[in-house]
């Protein structure tokens, strides 16, 4: 039977019987197997699970970059399904923030030059860019490293840079692959605390993938996942 396109219902992302297969015939993966799932704008939404059973590969294809092999998405009201080519690039690149676990930094071109990228790319004049890149660095506590280039940094200070590049836009869906993983104690509560206000306001969502239970009180709702499918939903008492 086919599957009915997502209802939005207002929410900012809305998956529906999503499947992934990597490969084919014997080597034929199935990451996803029916993922059901509402994020809604506001709101943090943390994926937990152990490694392997389908996080990254869920928030990717939220993120357009990846395909469904078949089921229904919808992100901020899109039918993310129909979505592609040229159509797609230009709604991530308006809508989407993404912060990759590897930090994916272009290695020649210093903090404040990385996090300007997005606007760059998206035709704003590069001195405005690199002043509001400026002013996201600042917020992450990367204020006196903006002119290093990666590799004078930190694990830890990469992915802030990353965060920034990420939220330089103002994107309305920010999707995070393990945002805190090389961050200490500190630098982790103070980007969950950046992640939570860009979580709080009405138009936007984040979604947040996360083996760190130090940051589990920064979530609305905690979304369980196992073996490519969501088994349950938990919302903390704040």
């Amino acid at each position: 039977m086919p599957i009915p396109p997502a209802r939005t219902s207002g929410n900012a992302v809305v998956c529906r019987q999503i499947v992934k297969e990597f490969g084919t015939g014997d080597t034929r993966t199935l990451a996803l197997r029916g993922v059901d799932l509402d994020v809604l704008p506001g709101q943090m939404t943390l994926l937990v699970g152990q490694s392997g059973c389908g996080k990254t590969t869920l928030i990717s294809i939220i993120a357009g970059l990846l395909n469904v092999t078949s089921g229904s998405l919808s992100v901020l009201g899109e039918d993310l399904i129909k979505t592609v080519g040229t159509q797609l690039v230009r709604f991530r690149q308006k809508n989407i923030g993404f912060v990759f676990q590897q930090y994916n930094l272009l290695p020649t071109l210093t903090a404040v030059e990385n996090a300007a990228v997005p606007l760059i790319i998206a035709g704003q004049p590069r001195r405005q860019a690199l002043e509001a890149a400026k002013e996201i660095l600042a917020s992450v506590g990367l204020a006196n490293r903006m002119h290093q280039l990666p590799n004078q940094l930190s694990g830890g200070q990469q992915q802030r840079v990353a965060i920034a590049r990420a939220l330089v836009h103002e994107p309305r869906l920010l999707v995070c692959d393990e945002p805190t993983a090389a961050l200490d104690a500190q630098s982790g509560q103070t980007v969950m605390e950046l992640l939570r206000r860009v979580a709080l306001q009405t138009d936007r969502a984040v979604i947040v993938v996360t083996h760190d239970n130090r940051v589990f009180n920064f979530g609305d709702r905690i979304v369980h996942m196992d073996d490519g499918i969501v088994t349950r939903v938990e919302i903390p008492n704040h």
